[in-house]
C-alpha cells in the first residue's frame, strides 16, 4: 500500500527545511501544493485550492484534491487516479478501442473502475446491454458516487451492475462470458493489491477462459514514455503476447500524469479495421461525441518510437506472482 498525500508550502523542502532565501510576498504566498513521487530521483507537484476529503477505506488511503491546474483529482493510496481537466483522454483510451473493433459488443465486465468513469464510457454504447463494474472497496466506490458528480448517470443506470468483490475472485465464480474485459486497475505497486491481476497465470486461466470466442481484453499498462516504459508497460505487453494470438500496444500523453500513459488489447481475433471506419463507428455506436479519440489519433497511438518499439520487440520478462514488476515510488505523506 503506498502512503497518504504529501501538502508541504513554499520555500520549504519535503523535510521542513526552509530554503535560504526571501519569500515573494505578493505571488501565492500561502498556498499548499500535492506531490507525488514519479521515480526516486524525481517528484511531482502543483498547486492547491483545498483539500475536498482525506481518508481511508479497510484497503486504501483516499483523497479529493481540488487544484489550480487540473480541477478536482482523485489520489488513491498517495498515487493519483484521475484528474477532472484530463480524465476524459485515460478513460477513452482504456474502453472505446475495445468497443469499435468488437464486431458487436454487448456485455463488459470491468475489474476496478471504482470512480465510475470507465462505465460511464461503457455506457455511450448503443449496442452496450449490461457492464458488470467489479471493484474491492465499497468505501472508494460510495466515495466517488458521491462526490465524482460527472459519473452520477453512470452510477444509476439500469445496465450497471455494481459488484463488491475481488475481481479474480468474481470473474472464477462466474458461469457467463463477456465480449469486453477491461482491466482498470491501480498500478502495479510492491504490497499492493493488483499485481496479480497482471499475471500470465490470471490472463491464462481465469480471465481468457470468461471471453466470448470473439472476446477482447483490454488493460491499463502503466507509464510508457521514453524513461519509463520499462518499469512495467514492456513486461505487461510480453505477458498478454503468451496469452493471446494478436495484442496491441498503444499510448497517449496524460498531462496531469506528468507521463505517456499504456494499453495494451489483446484477443484472438486480428485488429483489422482501418480508421475511416472507426470513425463510421464511432458515429454509429456512440451517444454524444469524443473527446480525444478518432481513427487517426487511434492508428498512430499504436505506432511506438523507436526506442519503445524496440523495448517491446526484446522485452523477455514475463509477469509471475513470483517474479513481478513494480511502479517505483509512491505518494509520500506527513501532513495536511
Amino acid at each position: 500500500m503506498g502512503e497518504a498525500v504529501e501538502i508541504f508550502y513554499p520555500n520549504h523542502f519535503c523535510n521542513g527545511t526552509t530554503k535560504n532565501q526571501p519569500v515573494d510576498e505578493t505571488h501565492h504566498q500561502f498556498d499548499s501544493w500535492y506531490e507525488e513521487t514519479i521515480d526516486e530521483d524525481l517528484k511531482w507537484s502543483f498547486a492547491l485550492k483545498s483539500v475536498l476529503y482525506k481518508g481511508a477505506s479497510e484497503y486504501q488511503d483516499i483523497a479529493l484534491l481540488d487544484t489550480k491546474r487540473f480541477g478536482k483529482v482523485l489520489v488513491i493510496d498517495g498515487k493519483m487516479q484521475s484528474a477532472e481537466v484530463d480524465e476524459f483522454i485515460y478513460h477513452e483510451c482504456l474502453i472505446h478501442p475495445a468497443l469499435l473493433f468488437h464486431s458487436n459488443p454487448k456485455t463488459m465486465f470491468i475489474m476496478g473502475g471504482g470512480e465510475g468513469s470507465a462505465a460511464r464510457e461503457a455506457l455511450r454504447y448503443k449496442s452496450i446491454d449490461e457492464v458488470v463494474m467489479c471493484d474491492i472497496d465499497e468505501e472508494v466506490v460510495n466515495f466517488c458516487r458521491r462526490y465524482l458528480t460527472v459519473n452520477r448517470d453512470a452510477f444509476c443506470n439500469k445496465k450497471l451492475n455494481l459488484v463488491i468483490n475481488d475481481a479474480k475472485a468474481e470473474l472464477e465464480k462466474r458461469n457467463e462470458k463477456f465480449d469486453i474485459i477491461v482491466g482498470d486497475l491501480a498500478d502495479p505497486v510492491e504490497g499492493g493489491p493488483c499485481y496479480q491481476l497482471y499475471t500470465k497465470s490470471f490472463y491464462e486461466k481465469i480471465l481468457k477462459p470468461k471471453l466470448n470466442e470473439n472476446g477482447i481484453f483490454v488493460t491499463q499498462a502503466g507509464p510508457a514514455g521514453i524513461f519509463t516504459h520499462k518499469e512495467v508497460f514492456s513486461s505487461i505487453y510480453n505477458t498478454i503476447r503468451q496469452v493471446f494470438k494478436y495484442v496491441l500496444a498503444y499510448t497517449a500523453h496524460v498531462p496531469s500524469f506528468a507521463d505517456t500513459w499504456g494499453w495494451v488489447m489483446a484477443s484472438d481475433q486480428p485488429f483489422s479495421i482501418g480508421a475511416e471506419e472507426i470513425d463510421k463507428r464511432i458515429a454509429e455506436r456512440v451517444d454524444g461525441e469524443l473527446l480525444y479519440l478518432n481513427g487517426s489519433s487511434f492508428l498512430s497511438s499504436a505506432t511506438m518510437n523507436k526506442t519503445v518499439y524496440l523495448s517491446l520487440l526484446n522485452e523477455t520478462h514475463v509477469y509471475t506472482e513470483e517474479n513481478a514488476r513494480f511502479i517505483p515510488g509512491h505518494g509520500l505523506g506527513n501532513h495536511l
